[in-house]
């Protein structure tokens, strides 16, 4: 066993604390300030083990999968949003077997009902009393397949589960158990028999990505692949939940200047500056951003955050949160597309690493 292997992630197998289980901290003790090297590496080996083993099935799209395993590691949410048939639903399929911990998938239809999400309470006549029963929600990973299809009321049922890590049914609060994830997928081409996600939805996905069409070698690939056998039955998981939680906290310990937080409010403040743009990037989105930034930099090896992180990112947490004006849709203009021009204007600071 390697030295980051034991000096991070193998203290699940020896038995520690900290920092593994939730608020463990031990008497006496508090945590480090500054990311071990040993820690940093065992992070990136354990980020690279997800993304391939994501990698043998999703061909040819490693930029995804990692910005994936990077809103994983940063506590976010994702929704890929694309065109039938290129692999949504297998890549939020892969990255939940490639960690042993609990998975569920809904699938969203327009007669589906928030209990159906979040659980019921169960009059039990033995004992009398009413007894809760969790719904698929109450897992790790959460497979939201066509998010889009449900009604609103349906889709509303998820807004405090996302944020809050808990959900209240019949005044009762029940917390949701870390690592909590959902990756929603949603087709972007057909609206019919359809409800658009309003904006306080969207603006709770951590990411929007695209897969798109795979270039013709990976096509080739994916076919022979698919046709020959199963690959996604032969994923095995990486690592567990409990490791997942450990890369989470290490996350949070990942350094961020005071001018790289000033940036970060500087490109929120020209979101709603714009005559292009009707509704801009919230605080949230600024939120969003700093942490997948910060998990990022540990995947690139850093225990601190440089600006490259952070437009590597911009695109991906910011576009989806953005209302375009009228006058910017007829002339073609896209969230993306003014994202990217203000990561060109907007100042960048320099920062010594």
């Amino acid at each position: 066993m390697n030295a980051g292997r034991r000096g991070f992630l193998g203290a699940v197998a020896a038995g520690a604390t900290w920092p593994l289980a939730a608020g463990a901290v031990p008497d006496g003790a508090s945590p480090p300030a500054v990311l071990q090297d040993d820690e940093m590496t065992a992070v990136a080996q354990r980020a690279a083990q997800i993304a391939a083993s994501v990698g043998s099935v999703i061909l040819g799209k490693e930029e995804v999968i990692r910005a994936c395993v990077v809103a994983l590691l940063a506590g976010g949410h994702v929704i890929v949003e694309d065109f039938p048939g290129v692999g949504k639903t297998l890549l939020a399929k892969s990255l939940a077997r490639s960690i042993d911990c609990r998975f569920a998938r809904i699938q969203f239809t327009p007669d589906l009902l928030p209990s159906d999400v979040t659980g019921v309470s169960v009059f039990n006549q033995k004992s009398g009393e009413f007894e809760f029963r969790p719904g698929p929600i109450f897992a790790n990973i959460v497979l939201a397949d066509e998010i889009n299809r449900a009604s609103p009321k349906t889709q509303s049922s998820l807004l405090e589960c996302m944020e809050e890590c808990q959900a209240t049914i019949d005044n009762v609060t029940h917390p949701i158990a870390p690592p909590f994830m959902v990756i929603a997928t949603q087709n972007p081409i057909e609206y019919e028999g359809t409800y658009p996600l309003p904006e306080a939805q969207l603006d709770r996905f951590m990411m929007r990505l695209s897969l798109g069409y795979p270039s013709a070698e990976a096509e080739e690939n994916i076919i022979h692949e698919q046709t020959s056998h199963d690959p996604l039955a032969e994923l095995n998981p990486v690592l567990s939940g409990s490791e997942v939680l450990a890369m989470t906290r290490a996350v949070a310990r990942v350094r961020v200047a005071p001018a790289l937080r000033s940036y970060v409010v500087n490109l929120l403040a020209a979101t709603r500056q714009q005559r292009e743009i009707y509704l801009g990037a919230s605080p949230r989105a600024g939120i969003a951003l700093t942490r997948a930034a910060k998990a990022l930099a540990l995947l690139r090896g850093r225990d601190f955050v440089v600006p490259k992180d952070i437009k590597d990112l911009a695109v991906r947490v910011l576009a989806h949160r953005l209302m375009l004006s009228p006058d910017a849709k007829v002339h073609g203009v896209s969230a993306e597309t003014m994202v990217t021009r203000l990561l060109e204007t907007v100042p960048v600071p320099q920062i010594g690493g």
